[in-house]
């Protein structure tokens, strides 16, 4: 890939990690497990079958990524296709030794003006495995994540149209039926009280990475606001 860019391997790289917010390993990675997403959804394919056509050798490596990641294992996945990320009110474990006060607060804009959002703090630049704090709004406006614990994360939100809460597809030159947004890193560190962090969602486009979390009933139920 950097050969056909004419650029150098490092160079390649560092652009492309600019650009997308992922390393090329990373991105691939995430591009495969997004289609092993489409397949488990779409096809009869056995998990095996899927597993080799979107580039692992072993099932059990490929079960173990796609797990961590979707929030759910293949074959539960294929069941129930999209269901709420199983992720304890507490989230992750502060395991600083100090008691985490920090909020994270500020206004969530949409061109999906009454669609619910996802946001969430993830410690890398993309949807996938358990944020550390999150929150559903029934559209967009404020937000607040409370007793977020030190470290650096990114502040990761999404909408989607009706119909389009399994979002396994990339339309080739962008969607709009697919609003992300992110912002970030944000620091938090001892005697941090209050970050303001604002977001402005945007259509998907395809160098965006994919999102791998499962979201589709956190996202098509219109519900009052939920953080955890």
């Amino acid at each position: 890939m950097a050969r056909t860019a004419m650029f150098s391997k490092f160079h390649f790289s560092r652009v492309f990690q600019r650009v997308t917010g992922l390393s090329p390993g990373r991105f691939l990675s995430a591009v495969r497990l997004q289609e092993a997403k489409r397949l488990l959804a779409s096809t009869s394919l056995t998990v095996t079958d899927i597993s080799h056509r979107v580039g692992y050798s072993s099932v059990g490596t490929f079960s173990s990524r796609f797990t961590s990641s979707v929030g759910l294992s293949p074959t539960k996945y294929r069941q129930l296709k999209s269901i709420t990320p199983q992720m304890s009110a507490a989230g992750w474990e502060d395991t600083t030794g100090n008691e985490p006060v920090t909020t994270v607060r500020g206004d969530i804009s949409s061109p999906l003006k009454d669609q619910p959002i996802f946001a969430g703090l993830f410690p890398d630049r993309i949807l996938e495995g358990q944020p550390v704090r999150y929150v559903i709004l029934p559209k967009p406006g404020p937000y607040v994540l409370e007793d977020v614990p030190q470290g650096e994360w990114h502040l990761m939100a999404q909408s989607v149209a009706p119909g389009r809460e399994d979002a396994v597809d990339h339309a080739p030159g962008g969607d709009e039926a697919l609003c992300i947004g992110r912002h970030g890193p944000i620091t938090v560190r001892p005697g941090t009280h209050t970050k303001v962090a604002d977001l402005h969602l945007r259509p998907m486009r395809p160098l965006d990475p994919p999102v791998l979390l499962a979201l589709r009933d956190l996202l098509s139920v219109n519900v009052p606001q939920l953080t955890h």
